[in-house]
């Protein structure tokens, strides 16, 4: 195991995981990257380590199952479990629908993931950044945690807990000296309105005509400026919007 610092990133197969793989990897960070889709983890992993020399260590990884998790973190080799920086960004959307009619299947899905899953994975990691008082926790929202929208319910409800999931951590881990982020954007364009849609590309590709969203990379070389500020100095929140788009619901389209 190298001397370099260690990021764990959760939903890294893809999107703004993927994205912050990449910027943790040419800062010279070794990386712990959990997804379930293990195939996209292993090609990402050959591709960062070939091109900056870093070291990778890869969890197939469900983040909504406790025992999962627990067990992943447990039986990994104890230098991985040196965190520096944990990246909870795991998350999705299901469905646009008003509450009445809305699945309930897709409300589920999304608080096992979006609340229990970050939850599950700071419970894993959080003990050992206090023991060690250090470490940095960035909690990836969205404008839908500070903002609801017509028929956004209960994904805006569960962004709204990780927005106050952030201030409690920050709260009782501030005797540990461990700093906590959170980092909510606005639109951005990845398999996020695909996933929404379940799979409809045609109505997901019209969330993003006539505009121009955020990609993964500018919310990713976010989470890089929150980390990489001095010690002294943590940055609580962070709501990024692409310049066409003013609020959750207003955005111009040219």
């Amino acid at each position: 195991m190298s001397k370099n610092k260690t990021a764990f990133i959760t939903g890294a197969s893809a999107g703004i995981g993927e994205a912050c793989a990449r910027v943790f990897a040419r800062e010279g960070y070794d990386l712990l990257l959990a997804a379930r889709r293990i195939d996209r983890l292993e090609a990402l992993s050959a591709e960062l380590t070939a091109a900056y020399g870093i070291q990778t260590h890869l969890l197939a990884l469900d983040v909504r199952n406790a025992d999962e998790v627990f067990d992943a973190f447990n039986n990994i080799p104890e230098q991985w479990k040196q965190i520096d920086v944990l990246v909870n960004n795991a998350g999705l959307s299901q469905g646009l629908d008003p509450i009445h009619t809305s699945d309930i299947g897709d409300w589920d899905r999304m608080i096992d993931t979006n609340i229990k899953g970050l939850l599950y994975v700071t419970r894993a990691v959080a003990p050992g950044m206090a023991a060690r008082k250090q470490g940095h926790i960035i909690n990836i929202g969205s404008i839908a945690g500070k903002e609801v929208y017509p028929n956004g319910n209960v994904y805006c409800a569960t962004k709204h807990a990780v927005d106050a999931l952030t201030k409690g951590m920050r709260i009782d881990l501030l005797t540990k000296h461990i700093k906590v982020t959170a980092i909510h954007p606005g639109m951005v364009e990845t398999e996020f309105s695909e996933v929404r849609f379940k799979g409809d590309r045609e109505r997901a590709a019209a969330v993003y005509d006539r505009i121009e969203p955020l990609i993964a990379e500018d919310i990713a070389e976010a989470v890089w400026f929150v980390t990489s500020r001095p010690g002294h100095v943590n940055i609580n929140d962070m709501v990024i919007m692409p310049t066409m788009q003013a609020s959750a619901t207003i955005a111009i389209r040219e």
